[in-house]
Protein backbone atom coordinates (compact mmCIF):
# COMPACT_ATOMS: atom_id res chain seq x y z
CA UNK A 1 0.00 0.00 0.00
CA UNK A 2 1.73 3.54 -0.96
CA UNK A 3 2.05 6.31 1.39
CA UNK A 4 -1.10 7.90 0.10
CA UNK A 5 -3.45 4.79 0.44
CA UNK A 6 -1.84 4.42 4.07
CA UNK A 7 -2.67 8.12 4.88
CA UNK A 8 -6.41 7.80 4.24
CA UNK A 9 -6.57 5.28 6.71
CA UNK A 10 -6.13 8.00 9.22
CA UNK A 11 -7.22 11.04 7.78
CA UNK A 12 -9.40 12.64 5.12
CA UNK A 13 -6.99 13.73 1.84
CA UNK A 14 -8.22 16.84 0.26
CA UNK A 15 -6.26 18.28 -3.05
CA UNK A 16 -4.93 22.00 -2.98
CA UNK A 17 -5.29 22.91 -6.41
CA UNK A 18 -7.21 24.79 -9.08
CA UNK A 19 -6.37 22.29 -11.62
CA UNK A 20 -8.88 20.11 -11.95
CA UNK A 21 -7.50 18.30 -14.62
CA UNK A 22 -5.12 16.75 -12.20
CA UNK A 23 -7.45 15.41 -9.64
CA UNK A 24 -8.61 12.31 -10.48
CA UNK A 25 -5.39 10.67 -10.28
CA UNK A 26 -5.43 10.73 -6.75
CA UNK A 27 -8.82 10.63 -5.22
CA UNK A 28 -8.99 13.16 -2.79
CA UNK A 29 -12.51 13.49 -1.38
CA UNK A 30 -12.21 17.33 -0.96
CA UNK A 31 -10.51 20.17 -2.64
CA UNK A 32 -9.40 23.71 -1.58
CA UNK A 33 -8.44 26.30 -3.46
CA UNK A 34 -7.00 29.93 -3.18
CA UNK A 35 -6.32 33.26 -5.50
CA UNK A 36 -2.76 32.11 -5.99
CA UNK A 37 -4.06 28.70 -7.28
CA UNK A 38 -6.80 29.87 -8.93
CA UNK A 39 -4.25 32.57 -10.89
CA UNK A 40 -1.72 29.68 -11.56
CA UNK A 41 -4.81 27.54 -13.33
CA UNK A 42 -5.95 30.34 -15.44
CA UNK A 43 -2.94 31.22 -16.82
CA UNK A 44 -2.17 27.40 -18.27
CA UNK A 45 -3.09 27.59 -22.37
CA UNK A 46 -5.46 24.22 -21.41
CA UNK A 47 -7.75 26.65 -19.21
CA UNK A 48 -7.96 29.64 -21.35
CA UNK A 49 -10.93 28.79 -23.19
CA UNK A 50 -12.91 27.81 -20.36
CA UNK A 51 -11.89 31.41 -18.75
CA UNK A 52 -12.81 33.36 -21.70
CA UNK A 53 -16.38 31.36 -21.97
CA UNK A 54 -17.11 32.69 -18.54
CA UNK A 55 -15.39 36.03 -18.84
CA UNK A 56 -17.97 36.14 -22.22
CA UNK A 57 -20.65 34.64 -20.46
CA UNK A 58 -21.45 37.99 -18.21
CA UNK A 59 -21.19 41.08 -20.03
CA UNK A 60 -21.93 44.28 -18.38
CA UNK A 61 -21.09 43.14 -15.21
CA UNK A 62 -19.03 44.65 -12.40
CA UNK A 63 -15.38 43.83 -12.59
CA UNK A 64 -15.15 41.24 -9.11
CA UNK A 65 -18.64 39.67 -9.96
CA UNK A 66 -16.84 38.37 -12.96
CA UNK A 67 -13.91 37.30 -10.92
CA UNK A 68 -16.41 35.55 -8.59
CA UNK A 69 -17.96 33.84 -11.59
CA UNK A 70 -14.59 32.43 -12.26
CA UNK A 71 -13.68 31.33 -9.01
CA UNK A 72 -17.22 29.65 -8.92
CA UNK A 73 -16.84 27.66 -12.57
CA UNK A 74 -13.72 26.64 -11.65
CA UNK A 75 -15.12 25.27 -8.04
CA UNK A 76 -17.75 23.63 -10.70
CA UNK A 77 -15.27 21.89 -12.30
CA UNK A 78 -13.83 20.67 -9.07
CA UNK A 79 -16.87 19.33 -8.04
CA UNK A 80 -17.03 17.23 -10.95
CA UNK A 81 -14.00 15.08 -9.62
CA UNK A 82 -14.18 15.13 -6.42
CA UNK A 83 -17.15 13.59 -4.21
CA UNK A 84 -16.95 16.25 -1.23
CA UNK A 85 -16.31 19.42 -0.86
CA UNK A 86 -14.37 22.81 -2.68
CA UNK A 87 -13.30 25.66 -0.51
CA UNK A 88 -13.49 29.10 -2.45
CA UNK A 89 -12.48 31.84 -1.06
CA UNK A 90 -12.81 35.53 -0.22
CA UNK A 91 -10.74 38.37 -1.95
CA UNK A 92 -8.05 38.77 0.79
CA UNK A 93 -8.53 42.12 0.05
CA UNK A 94 -11.43 42.45 2.44
CA UNK A 95 -9.88 40.60 5.39
CA UNK A 96 -10.00 43.83 7.61
CA UNK A 97 -13.89 43.99 6.79
CA UNK A 98 -16.54 41.62 8.20
CA UNK A 99 -19.54 43.28 6.48
CA UNK A 100 -18.20 42.96 3.06
CA UNK A 101 -16.59 39.74 3.76
CA UNK A 102 -19.93 38.43 4.91
CA UNK A 103 -21.73 40.27 0.98
CA UNK A 104 -18.81 38.40 -0.84
CA UNK A 105 -19.08 35.21 0.66
CA UNK A 106 -23.26 35.23 0.29
CA UNK A 107 -23.05 36.16 -3.36
CA UNK A 108 -20.25 33.20 -4.11
CA UNK A 109 -22.40 30.47 -2.02
CA UNK A 110 -25.64 31.82 -3.79
CA UNK A 111 -23.70 31.57 -7.45
CA UNK A 112 -22.85 27.94 -6.52
CA UNK A 113 -27.17 27.53 -6.03
CA UNK A 114 -27.71 29.30 -9.10
CA UNK A 115 -25.80 26.70 -10.86
CA UNK A 116 -27.54 23.55 -9.03
CA UNK A 117 -24.28 22.84 -6.39
CA UNK A 118 -25.38 22.62 -2.64
CA UNK A 119 -24.45 24.91 -0.08
CA UNK A 120 -23.36 21.67 2.13
CA UNK A 121 -20.60 21.02 -0.62
CA UNK A 122 -18.72 24.79 -0.75
CA UNK A 123 -16.71 26.55 1.86
CA UNK A 124 -15.98 29.72 1.81
CA UNK A 125 -12.50 30.61 3.03
CA UNK A 126 -11.87 33.51 5.18
CA UNK A 127 -9.07 34.77 7.00
CA UNK A 128 -8.21 34.43 10.17
CA UNK A 129 -8.49 37.98 10.93
CA UNK A 130 -10.74 39.19 14.22
CA UNK A 131 -12.49 40.77 11.62
CA UNK A 132 -12.69 37.12 9.44
CA UNK A 133 -13.83 35.12 11.99
CA UNK A 134 -16.71 37.72 12.85
CA UNK A 135 -17.90 37.42 9.41
CA UNK A 136 -17.55 33.39 9.84
CA UNK A 137 -19.13 33.42 13.00
CA UNK A 138 -22.47 35.66 11.09
CA UNK A 139 -22.47 33.25 7.72
CA UNK A 140 -22.26 29.95 10.00
CA UNK A 141 -25.41 30.53 11.57
CA UNK A 142 -26.99 31.41 8.01
CA UNK A 143 -25.52 27.82 6.97
CA UNK A 144 -23.02 29.15 5.13
CA UNK A 145 -19.90 26.56 5.46
CA UNK A 146 -16.34 28.61 6.55
CA UNK A 147 -12.97 27.68 6.33
CA UNK A 148 -10.71 30.16 8.08
CA UNK A 149 -7.12 30.70 6.31
CA UNK A 150 -4.18 31.87 7.14
CA UNK A 151 -4.30 30.13 10.96
CA UNK A 152 -0.87 30.53 12.13
CA UNK A 153 -1.27 30.99 16.32
CA UNK A 154 -3.01 29.55 18.82
CA UNK A 155 -5.42 31.89 19.52
CA UNK A 156 -6.83 32.19 16.12
CA UNK A 157 -7.85 28.59 16.43
CA UNK A 158 -9.73 28.79 19.60
CA UNK A 159 -11.14 31.97 18.13
CA UNK A 160 -12.45 29.93 15.27
CA UNK A 161 -13.92 27.64 17.49
CA UNK A 162 -15.66 29.51 19.87
CA UNK A 163 -17.02 30.92 16.40
CA UNK A 164 -18.04 27.38 15.67
CA UNK A 165 -16.92 27.50 12.32
CA UNK A 166 -16.89 24.67 10.19
CA UNK A 167 -12.94 24.04 9.29
CA UNK A 168 -9.87 25.87 9.90
CA UNK A 169 -6.40 25.82 7.83
CA UNK A 170 -3.15 26.21 9.67
CA UNK A 171 -0.34 26.35 7.68
CA UNK A 172 2.04 24.16 8.41
CA UNK A 173 4.95 24.87 5.92
CA UNK A 174 4.96 28.66 6.50
CA UNK A 175 5.19 28.42 10.47
CA UNK A 176 8.57 25.85 9.48
CA UNK A 177 9.31 28.54 6.94
CA UNK A 178 9.72 31.32 9.42
CA UNK A 179 11.18 29.55 12.29
CA UNK A 180 14.10 28.01 9.74
CA UNK A 181 14.90 31.71 8.49
CA UNK A 182 14.46 33.02 12.11
CA UNK A 183 17.14 30.61 13.45
CA UNK A 184 19.87 31.11 10.57
CA UNK A 185 22.85 29.12 10.22
CA UNK A 186 22.11 27.39 13.86
CA UNK A 187 18.67 25.49 11.97
CA UNK A 188 19.30 21.68 12.48
CA UNK A 189 17.20 20.35 9.63
CA UNK A 190 16.79 16.84 11.24
CA UNK A 191 15.95 18.09 14.37
CA UNK A 192 13.28 19.80 13.57
CA UNK A 193 11.95 17.31 10.92
CA UNK A 194 8.68 15.11 11.50
CA UNK A 195 6.64 15.54 14.95
CA UNK A 196 9.61 18.42 15.91
CA UNK A 197 8.46 20.23 12.81
CA UNK A 198 7.25 23.75 14.43
CA UNK A 199 4.35 23.80 11.99
CA UNK A 200 3.17 19.95 12.94
CA UNK A 201 3.66 20.69 16.58
CA UNK A 202 1.33 23.91 15.93
CA UNK A 203 -1.28 21.76 14.64
CA UNK A 204 -0.90 19.07 17.00
CA UNK A 205 -1.32 21.25 19.70
CA UNK A 206 -4.45 22.73 18.27
CA UNK A 207 -6.29 19.10 17.74
CA UNK A 208 -5.38 18.02 21.20
CA UNK A 209 -6.93 21.64 22.60
CA UNK A 210 -9.90 20.89 19.98
CA UNK A 211 -10.60 17.59 20.87
CA UNK A 212 -9.85 17.92 24.84
CA UNK A 213 -12.61 20.51 24.62
CA UNK A 214 -15.40 18.79 22.88
CA UNK A 215 -15.03 21.39 20.06
CA UNK A 216 -16.79 20.59 16.68
CA UNK A 217 -14.55 22.93 14.12
CA UNK A 218 -12.76 20.78 11.47
CA UNK A 219 -8.81 20.70 11.70
CA UNK A 220 -7.19 20.66 7.97
CA UNK A 221 -3.42 20.66 8.04
CA UNK A 222 -1.77 23.29 4.90
CA UNK A 223 0.70 24.26 3.42
CA UNK A 224 3.40 21.31 3.54
CA UNK A 225 6.78 21.38 2.46
CA UNK A 226 7.67 17.84 2.43
CA UNK A 227 6.25 14.41 3.01
CA UNK A 228 7.67 13.95 6.07
CA UNK A 229 5.22 16.67 8.02
CA UNK A 230 2.30 15.18 6.02
CA UNK A 231 2.92 11.73 7.38
CA UNK A 232 3.67 13.00 10.98
CA UNK A 233 0.11 14.69 11.09
CA UNK A 234 -1.49 11.65 9.90
CA UNK A 235 -4.74 11.20 12.33
CA UNK A 236 -5.65 14.85 11.53
CA UNK A 237 -9.15 15.58 10.46
CA UNK A 238 -7.76 16.57 7.34
CA UNK A 239 -4.97 17.39 5.22
CA UNK A 240 -4.62 19.65 2.15
CA UNK A 241 -1.81 18.76 -0.06
CA UNK A 242 -0.48 19.86 -3.31
CA UNK A 243 -0.75 17.79 -6.02
CA UNK A 244 3.20 17.69 -6.15
CA UNK A 245 3.21 16.26 -2.85
CA UNK A 246 0.16 13.64 -3.76
CA UNK A 247 2.67 12.33 -6.07
CA UNK A 248 5.24 12.01 -3.89
CA UNK A 249 3.33 10.11 -2.04
CA UNK A 250 1.33 8.12 -4.29
CA UNK A 251 5.02 6.93 -5.33
CA UNK A 252 6.15 5.95 -1.60
CA UNK A 253 5.55 2.44 -0.30
CA UNK A 254 7.39 3.30 3.07
CA UNK A 255 4.73 3.13 5.74
CA UNK A 256 3.89 6.57 7.18
CA UNK A 257 4.88 5.65 11.04
CA UNK A 258 7.07 3.07 12.25
CA UNK A 259 4.06 1.34 14.22
CA UNK A 260 1.14 2.27 11.99
CA UNK A 261 -0.57 3.80 14.29
CA UNK A 262 -1.46 7.51 13.77
CA UNK A 263 -0.12 10.31 15.02
CA UNK A 264 -2.67 12.40 15.96
CA UNK A 265 -5.46 10.80 18.40
CA UNK A 266 -8.75 12.35 18.84
CA UNK A 267 -9.61 9.55 21.65
CA UNK A 268 -6.00 10.37 23.67
CA UNK A 269 -6.53 13.67 23.24
CA UNK A 270 -9.66 13.89 24.35
CA UNK A 271 -7.81 12.11 27.94
CA UNK A 272 -5.36 15.11 28.36
CA UNK A 273 -4.99 17.99 30.93
CA UNK A 274 -5.59 20.84 29.06
CA UNK A 275 -7.34 23.96 30.00
CA UNK A 276 -9.91 25.48 28.50
CA UNK A 277 -9.02 29.38 26.93
CA UNK A 278 -10.94 32.20 25.71
CA UNK A 279 -10.10 34.94 23.81
CA UNK A 280 -12.12 38.14 23.59
CA UNK A 281 -11.23 40.63 20.63
CA UNK A 282 -8.19 42.60 23.45
CA UNK A 283 -6.83 39.56 24.40
CA UNK A 284 -6.80 37.68 20.76
CA UNK A 285 -5.24 41.16 19.68
CA UNK A 286 -2.33 40.73 21.92
CA UNK A 287 -1.96 37.53 21.57
CA UNK A 288 -1.65 37.41 17.89
CA UNK A 289 0.69 40.69 18.58
CA UNK A 290 2.53 38.97 20.86
CA UNK A 291 3.32 35.88 18.03
CA UNK A 292 5.98 37.69 16.14
CA UNK A 293 5.73 34.67 13.60
CA UNK A 294 2.08 34.29 13.20
CA UNK A 295 1.74 38.29 12.81
CA UNK A 296 4.39 38.51 10.07
CA UNK A 297 3.27 35.45 8.05
CA UNK A 298 -0.91 36.39 8.48
CA UNK A 299 0.13 39.91 7.40
CA UNK A 300 2.45 38.39 4.59
CA UNK A 301 -0.01 35.48 3.78
CA UNK A 302 -2.61 38.61 3.11
CA UNK A 303 -0.58 40.62 0.99
CA UNK A 304 0.26 37.84 -1.37
CA UNK A 305 -3.01 36.88 -1.89
CA UNK A 306 -4.04 40.14 -2.17
CA UNK A 307 -1.33 40.84 -4.98
CA UNK A 308 -2.34 37.61 -6.87
CA UNK A 309 -6.21 38.56 -6.41
CA UNK A 310 -5.28 41.73 -8.15
CA UNK A 311 -3.20 40.40 -11.08
CA UNK A 312 -6.74 37.82 -11.32
CA UNK A 313 -8.28 40.92 -11.89
CA UNK A 314 -6.39 42.49 -14.49
CA UNK A 315 -6.22 39.11 -16.26
CA UNK A 316 -10.20 38.83 -16.47
CA UNK A 317 -9.94 42.87 -17.09
CA UNK A 318 -8.07 42.58 -19.77
CA UNK A 319 -10.34 39.97 -21.75
CA UNK A 320 -13.67 41.78 -20.88
CA UNK A 321 -11.97 44.98 -23.23
CA UNK A 322 -10.68 42.45 -26.00
CA UNK A 323 -14.14 40.81 -26.07
CA UNK A 324 -15.81 44.79 -25.81
CA UNK A 325 -13.27 45.35 -28.99
CA UNK A 326 -13.96 42.14 -30.58
CA UNK A 327 -17.70 43.07 -30.48
CA UNK A 328 -17.49 46.69 -32.04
Amino acid sequence: MNQLDQLKRHTTVVADTGNFRQLAQYAPQDATTNPSLILKAVQQPEYAPLLAETVAAHPGEALDAVVDQVLVRFGREILKVVPGRVSTEVDARLSFDTEATVARARRIVGLYEQAGIARVRVLVKVASTWEGIRAAEQLQREGIRCNLTLLFAFCQAVACGDAKVQLISPFVGRIHDWHKKAAGSAWDEAANAGANDPGVKSVRAIFNHYKRHGIATEVMGASFRNVGQITALAGCDLLTISPELLAALQASDAPISPTGAPALDAAAAAKMDLPAVRYDEKRFRWALNDDAMATEKLAEGIRAFAADAARLDRLVEGLIEGQTEEGR
